[in-house]
């Protein structure tokens, strides 16, 4: 069963088109890799997900549900969470009250919400943080604390926005492992991801963009071989941020 799908969605800012008729859907319980060079509407695509931005045309559904015009606050309520490029922390609060400020989208109380945030503190291995200030986290934790932060809000679907990004070698290994530790909980992935490692060893399926425009899409040595994606993506050393 899709439990996102994308039906020719499309957005403009003013006079261009940064996304351009996609349509895509992600199978409840998979791993589903979004790829693509610089600007090519990656992260346009998970903040029209998530009405961060207005759909231009098209629709996006979640788990049999129209959400194309549901407020942002409606979508994470529904089970849908996600992270950012740019990690934004709470600094002034410990990593613990990060998390439990998530967890009171569905606890009832602060015993419950505290509970609840000392699990995924410990799940996205956490806990020894879990009283330091935010802002004092080196940049692996902070991603890690995102992820956290999201996890606390019970998604179905999680969006991960480059989550490895500015990881060292051993840093990704760790962020791998810790992707495929959510999809085994039973979250569904979408993921915005430029370091090949990551994305090929990871995804179920693999989409890929240019231009606001689906290239190609399938199995992660599929996509990988075509000339499309070679010319545009992995020819230019990889993408980045969109």
């Amino acid at each position: 069963m899709a439990i996102i799908e994308l039906k020719g969605v499309s957005k403009n800012f003013g006079g261009l088109r940064a996304v351009d008729n996609v349509s895509f859907k992600v199978q409840e319980g998979e791993i589903f890799g979004l790829i693509g060079p610089n600007g090519s509407g990656k992260t346009t695509i998970f903040n029209l997900i998530s009405h961060f931005f207005p759909v231009s045309a098209g629709q996006v559904i979640f788990a049999g549900t129209d959400i194309t015009r549901l407020k942002t606050h409606q979508i994470c309520a529904l089970g849908v969470g996600r992270t950012f490029q740019v990690v934004r922390p709470l600094k002034r609060m410990t990593v613990l009250d990060n998390v439990i400020s998530s967890a009171f989208l569905r606890a009832d109380g602060m015993r419950r919400a505290r509970e609840q945030a000392e699990k995924w503190l410990d799940f996205c291995n956490l806990t020894p943080y879990s009283g330091q200030l935010a802002r004092g986290l080196p940049i692996a934790s902070r991603k890690r604390l995102e992820i956290a932060r999201a996890l606390a809000t019970a998604p179905k679907v999680l969006l991960l926005d480059e989550t490895a990004a500015g990881l060292n070698p051993g840093e990704l290994d760790e962020a791998i492992e810790l992707i495929k530790k959510i999809r085994e909980s039973g979250v569904t992935i979408l993921i915005v991801e430029h370091i090949m490692k990551v994305i090929m060893s990871i995804s179920d399926r693999i989409h890929c963009i240019n231009h606001g425009q689906t290239i190609a899409e399938g199995e992660p040595r599929d996509v990988a071989k075509d000339p499309k994606v070679i010319e545009a993506y992995l020819g230019h050393g990889g993408g980045g941020h969109a």
